[in-house]
C-alpha cells in the first residue's frame, strides 16, 4: 500500500462522529433531508457542480439532492417508516429512508470527498454499511465491530473519499434480518472521473426486493425465510413497475442489485446484451460475455448494456413463481378436476366462490374477483392485446425509433410495422405425418447375456453412461 493511501485511510478513518440529540442550532448546519414519497420513476438532476456524466435514472425511484460545503459533498439520510405504494391497489408499511423504500440513489464522482449525515427516526437503533465500497475500516457501519449503533433520535456522520467508480449499494447492519426485510436500502453510483469511460445513452438502476404480507395486512412477516408473496423491483410489482424507455440504436445499461433471500436469473427478449460490471467493478472489454439471461446472487449487483432496438420487450424474473403475486404455496393443483358440481354447492353457502385451476391459472389474469383489502391479484396487468398474467419482477423495454433525449415517459404500446406482428392462422392444417415404429424383434432387441441387467454390461456397471 503506497503511503499516500495509508495517509488516506488514516485521515479519513477519524471523521465518524457520534452526534447526541441534535440541537436545533446544530440541526440547521445540517444539510435539507430532502423527502419523496412517489413511487415514481423521478427523471435525476443534472450534475450542479460542473463535474460531467450521465446521471443514473433510478427505477420507480429518485435521486438524492446534495450540497457543497468546502469541498465536500454532502448528503443527509433519515432513516425511518414508510408507506410504499406496491402497486396501484396495495400499499405496504416499510422502513426506508426520507419517505421511500428503497431510499434516494446516492450519486457522486470518483475522487469525491463525500459527508452522508445519518438520522435515525426508526424505533430502534441502525447503521449504514456502504456495500462494495472502499473506505476505512471505522466507516463500515457494522454495529458493535467498526461503530456503536445509532440509537432512535441521534445523528451520525459517515465521511471518506470514493476510490473507484462501480455500482453499489447501502443498507443496516444492525438487526439486518428485520431492518432489511423492512425495505432499508438503497443505490450507491459513483461516476467515472473521465466521463468519456463507460459512456451510455440511458443509464437504468434498482434494486430487487422481497416481502411475505399477509393478503389483506400491510406489513411483512420478517421471520420469512423462503416463502415470500411479493417479489418487487424497488419495491414494486407488476403493474407497477415502470418501462425501461430508449430510443432506437442507443446504448443501455441496466444496474441491478439483489438484497432478497435467492437468486434471480434476470431475462431479457429482444436484444442480447452483455454483462459489463460487478460490484468488484467494471469487466474489461476482452472478458465481457454476450447474454440474454443474467444471474444476480444474493448481495450481489450486475450492469448490463445493449444497443436499443424497437419494440416492446419483456424482462423479468425467470424464476416463474417470482412474476406473480400474493400467491398462496398452499394451493392444489386442480387442473383436469371437474369443479362444476362442487362451485354450485359451494356457492350456496359463499356466495363469491369461484373455482379455479381447471383448466390453468390463466383465467387468474382474466377474472375479477373479491380479494381482502390492500391485496394483488396473483397475476395482472393488461396489455394491447389483452391480459398480460404476469405479476412480481417483470417490465418492458419500450424502444422507439423517435424518443427524444432525455425523455422518459412510457410511449405506449409499440405499433408494429406490416408484416411483423404474429397472426392466428385459419387455413385448415395438413394431417401430422408419424413415424412408423417399427416391429419389436430379435434384430431390435438388445441382447441380454446371462448373469447381466438389462442396460447394463457384465457386473451390473452402467459403464459408458
Amino acid at each position: 500500500m503506497s503511503s499516500s493511501r495509508r495517509q488516506f485511510f488514516r485521515s479519513a478513518g477519524a471523521t465518524l462522529i457520534g452526534a447526541g440529540a441534535v440541537s436545533r442550532a446544530g440541526a440547521a448546519l445540517l444539510p435539507e433531508a430532502a423527502v419523496e414519497t412517489s413511487a415514481a420513476t423521478l427523471p435525476p438532476p443534472p450534475p450542479p457542480d460542473g463535474r460531467p456524466y450521465q446521471p443514473l435514472v433510478t427505477l420507480n425511484g429518485w435521486s438524492a439532492p446534495w450540497r457543497m460545503k468546502d469541498g465536500v459533498k454532502e448528503f443527509h439520510l433519515v432513516a425511518e417508516p414508510v408507506v410504499r405504494e406496491i402497486a396501484p391497489g396495495m400499499t405496504a408499511r416499510l422502513w426506508g429512508y426520507n419517505g421511500s423504500s428503497p431510499g434516494p440513489t446516492i450519486q457522486a464522482v470518483e475522487g469525491d470527498r463525500i459527508r452522508i449525515f445519518v438520522t435515525n427516526k426508526l424505533p430502534e437503533v441502525t447503521t449504514v454499511h456502504w456495500h462494495g465500497i472502499l473506505l476505512p475500516s471505522g466507516m463500515d457501519g457494522v454495529a458493535g465491530l467498526t461503530q456503536p449503533p445509532i440509537a432512535p433520535g441521534k445523528t451520525w456522520v459517515y465521511e471518506f473519499t470514493l476510490q473507484r467508480a462501480g455500482t453499489f449499494m447501502y443498507h443496516p447492519h444492525a438487526d439486518e434480518m428485520v431492518q432489511m426485510a423492512m425495505g432499508m436500502m438503497g443505490l450507491f453510483i459513483v461516476h467515472p472521473k473521465d466521463p468519456r469511460q463507460h459512456r451510455v445513452d440511458r443509464d437504468y438502476g434498482f434494486l430487487l426486493n422481497a416481502y411475505d404480507i399477509t393478503p389483506g395486512a400491510a406489513t411483512p412477516r420478517v421471520n420469512t425465510m423462503l416463502d415470500f408473496n411479493l417479489w418487487t423491483w424497488n419495491s414494486r410489482a407488476f403493474p407497477g413497475i415502470d418501462p425501461f424507455v430508449a430510443r432506437t440504436g442507443e446504448r443501455v445499461r441496466i444496474r441491478v442489485g439483489n438484497l432478497t433471500m435467492t437468486n434471480h436469473p434476470i431475462h431479457m427478449h429482444g436484444p442480447h446484451f452483455e454483462v459489463t460490471g460487478t460490484d468488484g467493478g467494471w469487466v474489461p472489454k476482452s472478458a465481457r460475455w454476450p447474454e440474454v439471461t443474467t444471474d444476480v446472487a444474493v448481495g450481489q449487483m450486475r450492469a448490463f448494456e445493449f444497443d436499443a432496438m424497437a419494440g416492446d420487450w419483456a424482462i423479468h424474473c425467470h424464476k416463474s413463481h417470482h412474476t406473480m403475486n400474493a400467491m398462496g404455496h398452499g394451493v392444489p393443483n386442480m387442473i383436469g378436476v371437474k369443479q362444476a358440481d362442487l362451485a354450485e354447492r359451494l356457492s350456496r353457502l359463499v356466495p363469491d366462490y369461484m373455482a379455479m385451476g381447471e383448466h390453468g391459472m390463466h383465467e387468474m389474469a382474466e377474472m375479477e374477483m373479491p380479494l381482502p383489502d390492500n391485496t394483488l391479484p396473483m397475476m395482472t396487468g393488461s396489455g394491447p392485446f389483452g391480459p398480460v398474467g404476469m405479476g412480481g419482477m417483470f417490465s418492458v423495454v419500450k424502444v422507439r425509433d423517435d424518443l427524444q433525449p432525455g425523455d422518459w415517459k412510457d410511449p405506449g404500446p409499440y405499433a408494429h410495422p406490416a408484416g411483423t406482428l404474429a397472426s392466428e392462422y385459419t387455413a385448415e392444417p395438413p394431417a401430422p405425418a408419424r413415424a412408423t415404429a417399427p416391429a419389436a424383434d430379435a434384430r431390435t432387441l438388445p441382447v441380454r447375456k446371462p448373469g447381466t441387467t438389462s442396460g447394463t454390461t457384465p457386473g451390473g456397471t452402467h459403464h459408458g453412461h
